[in-house]
Order: C-alpha cells, then sequence, then structure tokens
C-alpha cells in the first residue's frame, strides 16, 4: 500500500485568485444569448423588486393620508399582479442559469477527462488514481453554485446594492449616510476573514483528495488486504485521514462562519443608526412617516443583498481552490506530444533499430545507458534478465510512452519521433502481464483491440489463442457481461481474453510484457501454438521470467544494469555459458 503517496499533499502553483476565477469565467461566454437573456429577466426583477418600496411609499403617504380607499386597493391589486410577475420571472431566470451552468460543467469535466487521457504515464506514476478521480467528480462538481450563482446572484444583487444607495439618496441623504455607517465596519471583517479563509479550504480539498485516494486504493486492492489480515492496520490510516480532513474542515468553516455574524451585526447598526436619526428628523424636516418606513424596507433590501454577497463571497473562497486543481491539471503539458512537422506511419515491415539510447525516469537514476541493437522485420526477439535490469523500459520507449534523453529509436528507419503518436501505437500490440479487462461483454473486451472488427475476427483471435473453447462455456458466450477487472474468471482466463484482444489489433509489432506468467504450463504450450501462427510476418518482442517461453525466439537479449550484456539465439547463448546459461540453469537445473 503506497500509504506515502495517499497522504502526501499536492502541491499548487498558485496563479492568483483573479487569474482562476476569469478563467473559469470565460467558459460563460460560450452562452452570449443565454446570459443577455438572464439579465434581462434578471433587470426586469431588481426593477419591480425596487418598486414595491416606493408603492408603500405612496399607499401610506397618499391613499391612506387622504383616506382613499379605492385607489388603495387599486393599488394593491396591481402589486399583487406585479409580484406574480416577479415570482415567474425569477423561476425562468433560476431554470435558465442552471441549464447553463450544468453544461459549463459538463465542457469543463469533458476537457478534464480528455486532457488526462492525453497526458504520458510520468503523471499516472506520481498520482494515485483516487486523487485523479477527486479532480474529474468533487473538484468540478463544486464549481456549480459558483457558476451559477455568478449570474443569480452576483449581478443582480449588486445592481440592486448599487440602486438601493442611489433611491435612498435621492430620497433623503442623511437618513441614507445613517443606514450605511456601518458598511466600512462590514469591509473590513470580510477583508480580514477572506485572507485567512482562502488557504484553509485548500488545505481541506487536498486532506479531501488523500482520503478519496485511499478510499479508492483499498476497494481495488481489498483481496491483498484480507489476504495478510491488515484490516485493522487500513482502518487506522484511514481515521488518521479521516481525522484530517475533520480538522480541516472545521478549521476553514470556523472562519467561514464568520461572514453571516459580520454582516448580521453591521445589519443591526445599520437599522438602529437609520431609525434613530429618522426620530430625531421626522417631522422636524422633510421626513414623513411613510419615508421612514420606506427607508426601513429599502435598508433590509440594502443588507439582504450584501449578505447574499458575502455568502456568496464565502462559497467564492471555498471553491476557487476546485477551480485552481482543475486548472493545474489541464495547464500540466503532455510528456509526449506529437511536434508541427510530424507525419503518419505508413504501414511498417518491423524493422527497430536503437541508436546508442539512454533514458532515466529521474534525474538521479539512469535505467538504459547507450543502448544499441537492430531487430529485423518479423524477428522475435526475446528479453530476459534479472528485475529492474530494463526491459519493460525498452518495450515503453518502442511505444513512446516515454521519450528518450539521447540517442534515437528508428522503426524502418523513420525516427519515431517525426510521426505521430497515434499511427505509431495503432501498429504495435502490447499485451502486459496487467491483464485489464473492462465491465463489458467479453465480445466487446476483444472488439476493444480494433474497434472495427467483425465477430469473425473475434472469433479467429479467440481460436489463435485458444480462449474460443472456455468462452462458449460462459453462461451467454460472448455475450457474457464481465464484471469489473473480470472478477468471475481465473487469471488464466482473463489473461487469455486479453491476449485475444492484442492479438484482433493484428499489430506489424508485437510487444508480450510477461504475457504468459499467470498461465498454467498446459494452457501455456495451447497459447504458444497460437502465438506461433500469429507471429509469422511481425516483429515481437518477448519479456518473461519463465524461460521456457522463449525456447523459439530468434534472439534473446540479456539486460541488466540498463545495457545488453549478451545477445545471440537461445541455442548461441547456452553455447557461451555466460549470463543467460546461469540464468538457464538455476531454472532448469531440478526438471
Amino acid at each position: 500500500m503506497a500509504v506515502n503517496a495517499v497522504r502526501e499533499d499536492e502541491t499548487l502553483a498558485g496563479t492568483g485568485r483573479k487569474t482562476t476565477l476569469l478563467r473559469l469565467f470565460r467558459y460563460l461566454l460560450d452562452y452570449k444569448l443565454q446570459i443577455a437573456l438572464v439579465l434581462f429577466l434578471m433587470l426586469c426583477t431588481v426593477a419591480i423588486t425596487l418598486a414595491n418600496p416606493l408603492i408603500i411609499k405612496r399607499a401610506i403617504d397618499v391613499h391612506i393620508k387622504n383616506r382613499d380607499i379605492r385607489s388603495l386597493i387599486s393599488l394593491g391589486i396591481f402589486a399583487a399582479v406585479l409580484n406574480i410577475v416577479l415570482v415567474i420571472l425569477i423561476q425562468i431566470r433560476m431554470y435558465l442559469m442552471a441549464r447553463m451552468s450544468n453544461q459549463v460543467l459538463l465542457t469543463i469535466r469533458q476537457e478534464l477527462y480528455t486532457h488526462i487521457q492525453a497526458l504520458g504515464l510520468r503523471f499516472f506514476d506520481s498520482r494515485p488514481a483516487g486523487k485523479i478521480l477527486a479532480r474529474i467528480i468533487g473538484d468540478v462538481n463544486s464549481l456549480k453554485n459558483v457558476l451559477s450563482n455568478s449570474v443569480t446572484t452576483l449581478i443582480p444583487d449588486f445592481i440592486t446594492i448599487c440602486a438601493v444607495v442611489l433611491i435612498m439618496v435621492i430620497l433623503d441623504v442623511k437618513l441614507a449616510l445613517a443606514a450605511m455607517a456601518s458598511l466600512p465596519l462590514m469591509i473590513a471583517g470580510v477583508w480580514l476573514i477572506q485572507n485567512l479563509s482562502h488557504a484553509r479550504w485548500q488545505l481541506h480539498r487536498k486532506k479531501g483528495s488523500n482520503l478519496n485516494a485511499l478510499i479508492h486504493e483499498d476497494i481495488s486492492g481489498i483481496r491483498t488486504i484480507q489476504s495478510f489480515t491488515a484490516e485493522e492496520e487500513t482502518a487506522g490510516i484511514f481515521d488518521i485521514l479521516l481525522e484530517e480532513h475533520r480538522s480541516s474542515y472545521v478549521s476553514a468553516i470556523v472562519l467561514a462562519d464568520g461572514f453571516g455574524p459580520v454582516v448580521d451585526l453591521c445589519w443591526g447598526l445599520g437599522t438602529l443608526a437609520l431609525y434613530f436619526a429618522g426620530v430625531r428628523l421626522i417631522g422636524a424636516e422633510t421626513v414623513s412617516v411613510g419615508t421612514l418606513i420606506t427607508f426601513g424596507t429599502y435598508i433590509s433590501m440594502f443588507w439582504r443583498p450584501v449578505m447574499n454577497l458575502s455568502d456568496f463571497y464565502n462559497q467564492l473562497i471555498t471553491n476557487v481552490a476546485g477551480a485552481e486543481r482543475i486548472f493545474e491539471i489541464l495547464d500540466t503539458k503532455p510528456d509526449i506530444t506529437d511536434g508541427a512537422q510530424v507525419r503518419a506511419l505508413p504501414e511498417v515491415r518491423g524493422a527497430v533499430c536503437f541508436d546508442h539510447v539512454s533514458f532515466a525516469y529521474d534525474e538521479d537514476t539512469e535505467v538504459l545507458s547507450d543502448v544499441s541493437f537492430q531487430v529485423r522485420p518479423g524477428e522475435t526477439i526475446a528479453l530476459v534478465g534479472p528485475t529492474g535490469a530494463g526491459k519493460t523500459t525498452i518495450v515503453n520507449l518502442i511505444s513512446r510512452f516515454y521519450d528518450i534523453q539521447k540517442g534515437d529509436i528508428f522503426i524502418d528507419d523513420i525516427p519515431i519521433r517525426d510521426v505521430s503518436v497515434e499511427s505509431l501505437r495503432g501498429q504495435m500490440g502490447i499485451m502486459t502481464q496487467d491483464h485489464f479487462l473492462f465491465s463489458g461483454t467479453v465480445r466487446d473486451n476483444i472488439r476493444y483491440g480494433r474497434l472495427d472488427a467483425t465477430d469473425e475476427d473475434i472469433y479467429e483471435a479467440a481460436r489463435a489463442v485458444h480462449a474460443h473453447d472456455f468462452i462458449m462455456k460462459l453462461e451467454k458466450g460472448y455475450d457474457t457481461v464481465l464484471k469489473e477487472r473480470g472478477a468471475g474468471l481465473s487469471i488464466g482466463e482473463r489473461q487469455l481474453i486479453a491476449f485475444a484482444r492484442t492479438m484482433v489489433s493484428r499489430p506489424r509489432i508485437l510487444i508480450l510484457d510477461e504475457a504468459t506468467s499467470s498461465i498454467d504450463t498446459h494452457t501455456e504450450l495451447l497459447v504458444q501454438n497460437g502465438i506461433e501462427a500469429l507471429l509469422k510476418g511481425r516483429t515481437a518482442f518477448v519479456i518473461a521470467h519463465r524461460l521456457s517461453t522463449v525456447q523459439k525466439a530468434d534472439r534473446i537479449f540479456y539486460i541488466d544494469q540498463g545495457r545488453i550484456m549478451e545477445e545471440g539465439s537461445p541455442k548461441e547463448l547456452l553455447e557461451k555459458r555466460g549470463l543467460y546459461y546461469n540464468l538457464y540453469l538455476s531454472q532448469f537445473k531440478n526438471i
């Protein structure tokens, strides 16, 4: 269990909240017409809302004062109709904005997923799958309210505040100043809280990512956990991460909850100042009872949007960390990219050449050192040697899963850097010891190797690797639905299906990385017969620790310490009595 990798907090490159938010809101620009309609509806609702206190003022200062009941009833009916229209317009506005924000989330999630698929193996080597999943699901979901409320809350409330201030100043400057006397106190409080809370919300999202990674890893490795009776240890690690997640949330929410009390305090002080000034001025100057009541309504209309904006700002601070984590991945450049002048790789014969190739996964450790060899079309090369010698690295470089630091790799005398990655890998069949099967039917799993393969192509590939017979014995044959990772099948059966998937792709270059490691000896003999027919005319690289699987190879490369230490046919290397000879004896001396 990679506990340290799970518990390690990611480091984000700080781009600034303003830059992050502008980049996020830029997604809304694809919906200009919808936003224009939402803004129009918003202006209508704001206008109606602002008109309500003026209707009350007229009712008190004119109709009630003059005892004009008929006009008062007419005014009441007009106000009722106006507010019914207000409710309808608000519902339409909320529906349009919800649909728009969900479409933006869909776009971001698709863009993020597509970009992640384009990233090189270095990216996945350095991150647990659970942390990547947290970005795609949790962090994207956290942006929903920010996007929706940015238009439905931010703009209308800001306009409402400005309009209320203007109306109050027109009605009475002194009362307006009294009502807003506590505004500077609120601004100072909000500024202090937001500066302290952003870092805490970032930490909370990191802790959530760690927890998600652990859960994903434990579920994937539950068989290993139970096999080693490590449930108690795993539960202990889970409890630690859970407590870190809870503590980070409590630490962040304590500050976030400070927004509301600050606004409430300022609202109360502003209201107190308004009525204190109003009582002193009423009757003495031009302040009427209707004006004072109208101001009381307007001050609520002033502070309620301020409260909404403070909540929105709190929400923004809470969720901007999610946006930063999303853009951090979107800004990660793929390790393997096509150059400006690349071309499609034509159908190849299968000649492979390494010319003084050196490679390191990091700056400290060189995995391959000045490796050179040439492979003829249709030749089968077996790579043997101790674990960690560089065998898998060689085949990964042929497929260009990593880029080399020194030297060149050619296929049919064409540098692989000069052709597109898609056209290169499209002519390769790669079968690894990690025989991953997808949820779906057996037929779909085999067809995954070549999506336009016919049923007859699938059957032919399955027969070639002797998978057809056991597939036909399944409940629904090729239409049997497999569970996640092929649960319910034996390891050998899963590997045979994966082998058929590779074979159906009709590769020009075949890579078998420990491909028969989980197949029993009898099944292996059957598979070898199928392999011989399928390898005919194809170049193949076979990595195997069991030397029985490589005895029919044209040549064997003995790899150790990042170099080819010995090279030759199986017979030649045995006669040489060197490293391969010693390895051979260690496996067959007891037979």
